[in-house]
């Protein structure tokens, strides 16, 4: 067996290593529910945490084994209806609004669905020989696409508990219960240049990082910590979600019609506030960062307080030039907190973790964009239209998922995610 053979198959078998720690990991988040939890699907935005096992697990089986095994048999081809996303060149597929209507599969048989995958993708790899640089990177693909949905259940959990009027708690989790205070809002400042934006490594990146290009960007300041609860609760108190002047036209006829003018899962109860985390309905703490709003909230927001969101260049040069690597004890999914943290220290940015933040750029191609070809193409161009980019990751992120230059990207009112607001001017 000659040296790049023997590399390829070292590179193989690390990835092995993070296949059975990202599937575990999937299975993990998961393992707080009943199974009640795993079928509902109360909003189009929320899909069955059944689904998502089943469908990242039919991922692995799709673009993979069934292109690597010759003769591979479907475990079960009636579930490419049910599981397959939004891929037009994989065949039909239920309305994603129907997700919550099936009963069956049963969650039992999505579990048995992925031991028999995971037992076949193990094998493959194993026993796979000659050159693979492609099955590194369709591994590499699946493996990120996981941890996307990762992200998702978390959030798709909280909306399945958080709309439930007994409130339950997600997981038993001690809530740091000492006061603190956020520390002072903050800029920093940066000289009008030619900077460079893009991914410029050599390990993954989504094709919508591609290609590395240079734009210019005129002086601009950017706050140093993300907007807290309180900074929010005085727009509120101001009459903010009633004042036209500081909406878009879009904006305000959606505020118009929220049965409660706030952030998602805040609920008033005797003139106190309360908001739903992942811990159960607690008080809300003015120091946290703000998190669950929309695109148009964050824009009225910052309009109020006369300055504005950052474009996503200006918030990368500005990541970029703050950090120097990603923070290894920065307040992502395995920090198990499921929820933003107060910024206490000076250098804490917060701008990788606790929240995704809303960016004032349209989500379209970079020069040159090099999209991904065959099936695997619709993943991310085809959505290039009506979207807004965020950036940074949140608490419910995987650490080794995310980059400065990860481009993240919902419609204007979109609030399920853990989505926050960073100011500029």
């Amino acid at each position: 067996m000659n040296d790049t053979i023997v590399s390829s198959l070292s590179a193989l078998q690390k990835l092995v290593q993070r296949f059975r720690a990202v599937r575990q990991q999937s299975v993990d988040l998961c393992s707080p529910l009943s199974t009640e939890d795993f079928v509902v699907q109360p909003i189009n935005d929320v899909s069955p945490p059944k689904w998502h096992l089943g469908h990242t697990t039919w991922f692995f089986e799709n673009f993979i084994l069934a292109e690597y095994i010759k003769d591979y048999q479907l475990y079960q081809p009636k579930y490419n209806y049910f599981l397959n996303s939004y891929y037009e060149g994989q065949g039909p597929r239920i309305l994603r609004s129907s997700r919550g209507n099936m009963t069956r599969p049963s969650v039992q048989d999505i579990m048995k669905y992925r031991a028999h995958v995971d037992q076949q993708m193990l094998e493959m790899i194993e026993n796979f020989e000659g050159e693979d640089s492609k099955l590194v990177h369709l591994l590499e693909v699946g493996l990120q696409h996981e941890q996307q949905h990762q992200e998702l259940l978390l959030t798709d959990i909280k909306y399945i508990l958080g709309n439930n009027p007994l409130y339950p708690p997600y997981q038993e989790m001690m809530s740091d219960m000492r006061y603190k205070e956020a520390r002072p809002l903050g800029f920093k400042a940066f000289e009008a240049d030619l900077y460079e934006v893009g991914y410029n490594g050599t390990d993954f990146c989504w094709d919508n990082e591609q290609s590395r290009h240079k734009v210019y960007l005129a002086d601009f300041e950017i706050a140093d910590r993300l907007v807290t609860n309180g900074e929010y609760f005085e727009f509120m108190e101001a009459g903010g979600y009633e004042n036209f002047e500081y909406w878009l036209m879009e904006g305000i006829e959606w505020a118009r019609q929220l049965e409660v003018k706030a952030p998602l899962y805040w609920y008033e109860n005797e003139g106190k506030w309360y908001h739903y985390t992942l811990r159960g309905l607690e008080k809300i703490n003015e120091n946290e960062p703000l998190t669950h709003i929309s695109y148009y909230e964050a824009d009225a927001f910052a309009r109020w307080k006369g300055l504005r969101l950052p474009t996503e260049f200006e918030w990368e040069v500005a990541c970029g030039k703050l950090y120097h690597q990603i923070p290894t004890d920065g307040n992502f999914v395995e920090s198990m907190q499921f929820h933003p943290s107060i910024a206490e220290a000076q250098e804490d940015y917060q701008m990788l973790g606790q929240t995704w933040e809303w960016t004032a750029s349209a989500y379209l191609p970079y020069p040159s964009y090099p999209r991904f070809k065959g099936a695997l193409g619709e993943y991310n161009g085809k959505f290039m239209v009506n979207q807004m980019v965020l950036r940074g990751g949140s608490c419910a992120t995987p650490i080794s998922h995310i980059r400065p230059t990860y481009r993240n990207f919902f419609h204007a009112d979109k609030r399920w995610q853990f989505t926050g607001i960073r100011l500029a001017k």
